[in-house]
């Protein structure tokens, strides 16, 4: 049952418009090209099982760790409700 003037199964093409974009985004963060033996931000070795996982990658497990924690998510506000416009 649609609510309003939303079509019926809105709310479902909603939530796979938010998970295509967020695995759109995780492939687009993905490494690209040739990948090296040592972390570009400290120097320490990669360890060939991380290098067998993803090819090209560039960092260590620790400061791709502290990449991912500092990064931040800004993205399109779906929610219809008054309150989340507003802000």
């Amino acid at each position: 049952m649609a609510n309003g003037w939303a079509p019926d199964g809105a709310v479902q093409d909603q939530i796979d418009d938010t998970v295509r974009d967020a695995v759109s985004a995780a492939r687009a963060r993905m490494p690209v090209g040739e990948g090296t033996e040592g972390c570009d931000d400290c120097g320490e070795p990669i360890s060939s099982a991380r290098r067998d996982a993803v090819p090209s990658v560039r960092t260590c497990i620790a400061c791709q760790s502290e990449r991912d924690r500092t990064r931040t998510v800004s993205g399109i506000n779906r929610r219809g409700s008054k309150d989340s416009q507003l802000r």
